[in-house]
């Protein structure tokens, strides 16, 4: 009988802890490993950056959408259907890219690409304990407008192979005026070195000057 009632009080116990883990899981935030900002840094580096860069805008949440013609979120079927890397991209680095992109993480300050760097949130821009809002955030970029700013780039997470040797890695260039791109970046490990393997335009605007009625000359 002793021993019922305890196994009742053991299930009721349980029971009621379900809840509670229920509401711990839905608060979870997704982290980013800390070994993926390396790879950030050597895509930011090499492909973005030049000598007279001062100041990189980033978007403070990854993207989970890649390209203007993506409907909902990122599938495998549509992907492959785009027909990236011409259809070179091994399908478990596709599976592992779209999985770990169906939710948006947060960017953390581990970013070492030897340029000064600020998150932005949409139209407000981040410092340490301050958040501007739009009307600051204008104010701030107009009384910088004389520094190279690199404004902005949005990252996704990053996707890998089953042994680590591959990874794959979306990021935006949109600009303030209208234009801008966004490319699909392969990696490849040898040894412990990584190295930017292929690159692959996924969208690209272009905004044409306006024109001042006189003619057009062909080039």
């Amino acid at each position: 009988m002793r021993s019922r009632i305890f196994l009742l009080l053991i299930l009721l116990s349980l029971v009621m802890t379900l809840p509670a883990v229920g509401l711990a899981g839905e608060g979870t935030v997704v982290s980013i490993p800390v070994e993926d900002y390396a790879r950030y840094d050597q895509i930011i580096t090499s492909k973005f950056l030049h000598s007279e860069t001062q100041l990189v805008l980033l978007e403070r949440k990854t993207t989970t959408q890649i390209s203007p013609e993506q409907e909902g979120p990122l599938t495998s079927s549509w992907f492959h259907k785009q027909g990236y890397f011409d259809g070179a991209l091994p399908v478990e680095l596709v599976r592992d890219f779209v999985a770990a992109n169906q939710e948006p993480a947060k960017l953390e300050g581990r970013f070492q690409f030897g340029t000064r760097y600020r998150f932005v949130s949409g139209n407000a821009v981040e410092e340490p304990e301050v958040s501007l809002v739009q009307p600051v955030l204008t104010a701030w970029l107009r009384s910088v407008q004389a520094m190279p700013v690199l404004d902005r780039l949005v990252l996704s997470r990053i996707g890998y192979n089953l042994r680590q040797t591959q990874a794959l890695v979306y990021v935006g260039n949109p600009r303030p005026d209208g234009s801008g791109a966004g490319f699909l970046v392969w990696l490849r490990r040898q040894e412990t070195a990584w190295s930017i393997w292929d690159t692959d335009v996924v969208w690209t605007v272009r905004v044409e000057p306006e024109s001042d009625g006189g003619p057009l000359l062909a080039p």
